[in-house]
This record gives C-alpha cells, structure tokens and sequence, in this order.
C-alpha cells in the first residue's frame, strides 16, 4: 500500500482486513464500507459587511446498529466528503471498541473560520444546524466538537436544536459548557484517556512509568491534557511541540508552565531551561513512551528506523501509516491504535449524554473514575484479542470494533 493512500482508502483497507480476519459475510462487508447516510447542504449566511457568503456543509451518518450516530463537526475549508466518511466509519469501530451504545457519524463546514468573526460563526453554525436538524436529535444523531469547533459552538447547536423543537434539549449535543449542561472532566477526556492506556500497556511491557520518560508531538487539548496526566502518575515529559516546532528537557517539562509561556508567546519553543527542536526531533527523542497527537501520517516509512522508544500510544488520528504500522511491528515497538487510545472523548461524551437525559450532573472524580473503567476494559479486550489470534494490537482493536457492529446486524437482520 502507497503511502499517499487517502484517509478513506486506509479505512477501507483496515475494514477489509479485519472482515477478512472474521470471515465475514461479503454482503455484511460491503454494507459497512459505505454510509447509511449522506447529506450536503449549502450553508448561506450574510456576513457582517452584509455580503452573502456560500459554504458547503455535510453530515456523514455509518453505521447506528449500535445506538445514536456519534461524531464531531469540523470547520475546515479542505474538508472532503472521503475525508468525513472514513472519520465516521473510524468513529463506529471506536464508540464499538469503546462498548458504548453510539454508531459512527461526522460532519462539518468547508470553511476557514479564523477569516469569519464570532458573530459570523454563530450565524453560520446555526444555518448548518438548521440545514440538517431533521437528521439530529438525541436518539438519531448527537455531534461534538472537532477540529475548530468547540465548547462555545456546541452551545450555539444546542440552543439552535432546542429553539426549532421548542424546549431546552441539552441531550441533542455533547461538549457543551457545564454552564449549560456540559461533563466535568469532558475537556480533558481524551488526553486523560490515552495516558489510561499508556499505564495499561507499560504494565505489559514491564515499562517503570515512575520517571520513564514521555514525548509528546503536539501540544493542543489532546496532547496538552495527556502530558498532565502524564506528570500526574510520575512520568517525566521530556519533549513536547506544537505546530511551530518543539522543545526538549531530559530533566522534564511542567506543562502547566509550557502552556502559559505557549499563550504568551504564541509557541512553546523559548520555553526557559529547554533546548528548541523540530517537530521530527521530538518523533526520534529517546523515550519510554511517544505519544503522537498532532497529525495524520507522522510516523512514515521514513523516520520508522529512527524511532527510540519502546511504546507508541497514538493519540491523534491516523498518526502512523500502514508501511510504517508494519516496520514497528517488525521491530518489536508496541503501538496502541488511536481507535483504542483516544476513545476517551466520545467515552465522556456518553457520560455527558447520559447526565442530561436523567438531568443529573456527576462530579469530576466520578466522570474520571467511570472513564479508567470504561479504557481499562477497551484496553483488556482488545489485548486479550490480539493474543487470541496472535495479531498486532490495531488488527485485534478493529477486529474487536467491526465484529461487535457485525455480530448486531446479523442478530437485528435486515427489514423488510
């Protein structure tokens, strides 16, 4: 497989490997390789000059053999109908591994909404929402935020959703601000729930995590959440970057401070007692534990050789491409998918969508006690498939992902 394989062809191929692996029925394999469900909206607004702007809007519906479809919205303005469908099938497997009762879905706008101001973004959440709210709801389809959406714009969806129904559906949406019905602990979630997983594996692999030393490729919400939690169970975080370029200390970083100096400067290179380095620096630093959780295809067959580390847990989506998924494999680095790592977000999403249907409010400490259960059975399952049918951990989590969806159709069958 080339590496310039798009997001949808990798998924594609992960679906028929695992089907393959299953022995699946090739009518069964071919219902989960394409949507349930596509819509394309225009997306009209008038921007605050008073000129009428036309965005494209989509939302991707998989699979919901499971539950309500489940998945973020993206403002992006390459944002491609493959690019969604492959996130919303990635999504199903995810909510399945995960054992929580959500299929896969994604959605979004082709637009770069740092050009846009507030007020335009409001208004243009709001059309979109209104364009596809007879495909939404709490029991059909509940979104979240994604890439350049977030807490706010869920609010706005949330108060669009209620305001055509005509009373308060705080279910119709998660990731909302706890203002308004949102889950402690939701922000941090997905971050929190890698390191769950880092702490399972290095158990496996007799990794001491008291002072093993953690880097870390992107420092937003995911990777910034991780380093804390990171610190918290005694790890050093010795390397962190950000979109500008990277930093190392093999004393270890304080991430609370490396994201002020990031908010003040507008990068976390110059951060006082680290030496900058690149994005690529940080991917070979030698290290107990790397977490990649900036963008797809990082790890390549191109810098796989240069890799010092025993363990890569990914926390963003798609990090590692299927050649170099191999070359770590054949070199005995134990890699946890990002199917598996980061399913820590929509996780807490459930618990959030759980909170607002029974209109009660969990405390921090229960949302993040519910969330190591819920990861460190993920993670226990799809382990004990890999041994099972002597596979890599990616193999056994989409295994244990597609089956789950499959095993339910074949028990519903088809209507008529």
């Amino acid at each position: 497989m080339s590496e310039e394989h798009t997001g949808l062809t990798i998924a594609l191929a992960q679906l028929k490997l695992a089907s393959q692996r299953l022995g699946l029925n090739a009518g069964i394999h071919k219902m989960l390789s394409q949507p349930k469900r596509s819509l394309s909206v225009s997306v009209d607004i008038r921007l605050d000059n008073g000129a009428i702007a036309v965005f494209n809007g989509m939302r991707i519906q998989h699979w919901d053999v499971l539950g309500p479809f489940k998945g973020g919205i993206r403002y992006y303005p390459e944002l491609t109908s493959d690019e969604v469908t492959a996130l919303a099938m990635l999504m199903t497997w995810k909510c399945a591994i995960a054992d929580i009762p959500f299929g896969g879905a994604k959605g979004g706008v082709c637009v770069d909404s740092k050009k846009l101001s507030k007020h335009e973004l409001e208004r243009l959440t709001r059309r979109y929402i209104a364009s596809i709210v007879e495909i939404l709801g709490p029991h059909r389809d509940i979104p979240a935020p994604d890439m350049y959406t977030d807490a706010q714009t869920m609010a706005w969806i949330m108060d669009t959703y209620s305001q055509l129904k005509g009373y308060r559906i705080p279910e119709c949406v998660t990731g909302k601000p706890v203002e308004v019905g949102g889950s402690e602990g939701r922000t941090a979630a997905t971050g929190r729930g890698v390191i769950h997983c880092v702490k399972e594996a290095a158990e496996l692999l007799n990794i001491n995590l008291k002072n093993g030393s953690v880097a870390i490729q992107g420092f937003g919400n995911v990777g910034y959440h991780a380093a804390e939690a990171a610190t918290e169970i005694g790890c050093k975080v010795v390397a962190v970057s950000d979109s500008t370029g990277g930093i190392y200390n093999p004393s270890g970083l304080t991430p609370a401070a490396v994201l002020t100096h990031k908010e003040q400067s507008g990068s976390v290179q110059g951060f006082p007692g680290s030496k900058d380095i690149t994005n690529a620096e940080v991917l070979e630093t030698k290290c107990d534990v790397l977490i990649p959780a900036a963008l797809e295809n990082q790890i390549t067959c191109k810098n796989v050789d240069k890799l010092h580390t025993r363990l890569v847990v990914e926390a963003a989506n798609g990090p590692t491409t299927p050649e170099a998924d191999k070359a770590l494999c054949e070199k005995g680095i134990c890699l946890v998918p990002d199917i598996l790592a980061n399913c820590g977000g929509v996780t807490v999403s459930y618990f959030e969508w759980v909170q607002n249907l029974t209109r009660e409010h969990w405390t921090l400490e229960e949302v993040n006690r519910k969330l190591e259960t819920k990861m460190t059975k993920a993670f226990e399952d799809v382990f004990k498939l890999s041994q099972k049918e002597e596979s890599d951990m990616r193999t056994a989590a989409l295994m244990l992902g597609v089956g789950r969806v499959a095993n339910a159709i074949k028990m519903l069958g088809l209507w008529p």
